[in-house]
């Protein structure tokens, strides 16, 4: 064993930290600190794609931002961008294993001596436990994606100050008060102390990893292929992490369990149905709107409802022009969901209909904490209540056919009932929906339109927006009166085109009423509406109200 001394955080004086570097988890004998002989999984794909001259040079660029030139002795602590994200990618490290991937393509000497330098300063100036360190040095996920740089760079360094800081990581990643369970952190995690056991021939961390890793996946992603995040641009991600996995456990001679192998499958379905037409996923949650996920299958059915809260339905695949919606329900808000359930998006003519606020970052600012509330999202909103966060959606009844969809959802979120009946007609397209609360309620649909999309005319109950010559129009109708509602507000509204991206909107403001009919239709300005004998007709198209 070794004994460090290291300075208490909360109490602010020197104890005693014992460190059995020579019993890991499970009981299992770990390595001697001068070794490190077992094969070093290595994958390139898994790093930052940055120039390695820049990274030279002590010019970073994370996330979209401009680059910051660091120098060569690099203050961990500062914060240049005033963002997290770009916080967390500084102390990842993977800027750094893209220098030693460079190095072994090209066999540049001057790439890996540098990778060297900038792993042994960051390990010298983060000391775990650290007071004058920052917040992000010893963060669960920057533990969880530099550790496997700090893998590959000991492949080709052979260095005791190197092996000590793989076994500091990986106390760090077994420690499961600091484990993720259920989460895209937890996974990585997993992948991490994997990679350090294989590489340090610790089997008790190997086993810790492969045992946490199948029960993780197994909450984080149900039978369906729902993942409990709540954004399907997390199933991209984890469908990846998931690859990069299984290829950790084929380089240390490990079985992929096949538990892990079907719920990566059934990821593929989720992911794949909340891409629209256009080849971009759907923003819910917080999934940026100009994201396009590649290369996932799709089986031959035009509507999936996923248990887990999603409907998600289009006219065919594979055509550029075939309507497309989304429907919300489901389980209380968490991880990277947003308050939407009920909520609505709309898709057809080959372009975006209504839209949601979408994701702009993860920072602690006003807007982003806007953008996952109901005000971002196409809801009905009770007047006079008060909102409850975290309460769970239903969905209680459906009707699927080839031509027309319907449904039936409810929920309590304001403290009464509130219902949303959703038909969606294909052919000529057509989404109507009915909002209705109890009797002395009264109730307003929020409807956000795409950005290109701008008022054109309103009145009579209408609302027409176009974009050159083409025409969507919101009409509204009140139940069971059949009469045709009118007094609606369309005001400009700030949404997420993509990470950092904003644009503004229209939103249209329904006006509150105790049960109303909304009927969106692309492509037509003023369509023929009437209501009578229940039933409405828009157009050619006729249905019971």
């Amino acid at each position: 064993m070794t004994i460090k001394w290291v300075m208490s955080r909360k109490l602010g004086i020197l104890v005693l930290v014992i460190v059995l570097a020579g019993y890991l988890v499970g009981g299992h004998r770990g390595p001697s600190l001068a070794e490190a002989r077992g094969p070093a999984p290595c994958d390139p794909a898994q790093f930052a794609t940055v120039s390695a001259e820049d990274v030279m040079a002590g010019k970073l660029s994370f996330v979209g931002l401009p680059a910051v030139n660091v120098g060569r002795d690099i203050d961990w602590r500062a914060d240049p961008r005033h963002n997290r994200s770009w916080m967390l990618n500084l102390h990842t490290l993977r800027w750094v294993g893209h220098l030693v991937v460079a190095f072994e393509s090209t066999g540049r000497q001057d790439y890996l001596d540098r990778a060297t330098d900038i792993a042994r300063d960051w390990v010298s100036d983060n000391p775990r436990g650290g007071l004058r360190i920052s917040e992000w040095a010893w963060a669960d996920h920057a533990v969880a994606l530099r550790s496997p740089v700090l893998v590959c760079l000991s492949k080709h360094v052979k260095s005791a100050w190197l092996t000590r800081t793989l076994a500091e990581h990986a106390e760090a990643l077994a420690d499961d008060t600091l484990y993720k369970k259920g989460h895209n952190h937890g996974l990585d995690q997993d992948i991490a102390l994997l990679a350090i056991g294989c590489r340090l021939v610790a089997p008790g961390w190997k086993k810790h990893a492969l045992d946490r890793m199948i029960g993780s996946a197994e909450l984080a992603i149900d039978p369906q292929g729902v993942l409990q995040e709540q954004a399907p641009r997390y199933g991209v991600y984890v469908h990846e992490r998931l690859g990069v996995a299984m290829a950790t456990m084929r380089s240390c001679g490990e079985p992929i369990p096949e538990r892990l192998t079907a719920r990566r499958a059934a990821l593929e379905e989720y992911i794949t149905h909340a891409t629209q037409p256009d080849g971009r996923i759907v923003p819910i949650g917080d999934s940026p709107a100009d994201m396009r996920p590649k290369g996932y299958p799709h089986d031959d059915a035009t509507v999936r409802v996923f248990e887990g809260g999603y409907v998600f339905g289009r006219t065919a695949w594979d055509r550029p022009d075939s309507a497309y919606y989304s429907i919300r329900f489901g389980p209380a808000q968490r991880f990277h969901g947003h308050e939407d359930h009920l909520g609505v998006t709309y898709h057809a003519s080959g372009r975006d209909i209504l839209v949601e606020a979408g994701f702009h970052s993860y920072e602690k600012t006003a807007y982003p904490r806007w953008t996952s509330s109901p005000q971002a999202h196409n809801v009905p909103v009770v007047v006079g209540k008060r909102f409850r966060p975290g309460t769970a959606g239903r969905l209680l009844k459906s009707s699927v056919t080839s031509d027309r969809q319907t449904y039936e959802l409810g929920d309590s979120a304001y403290g009464v009932s509130r219902t949303r009946k959703v038909l969606v007609n294909h052919g000529d397209d057509v989404m109507a929906v009915w909002d209705s609360v109890p009797a002395g309620e009264r109730v307003r649909g929020l409807w956000h339109f795409a950005p290109s999309l701008k008022v054109v005319s309103r009145g009579g109950g209408s609302v027409v927006l176009g974009d050159g010559a083409f025409r969507v129009t919101l009409t509204q109708v009140a139940l069971p009166s059949c009469e045709v509602v009118g007094g609606q507000q369309a005001r400009f509204e700030t949404i997420s085109l993509g990470y950092l991206r904003k644009s503004r909107s229209v939103t249209v403001v329904s006006p509150a009423v105790r049960s109303v009919v909304t009927v969106i239709v692309p492509g037509a300005g003023r369509p023929a509406v009437s209501c009578a004998g229940g039933i409405m007709r828009v157009g050619r198209v006729s249905f019971p109200v």
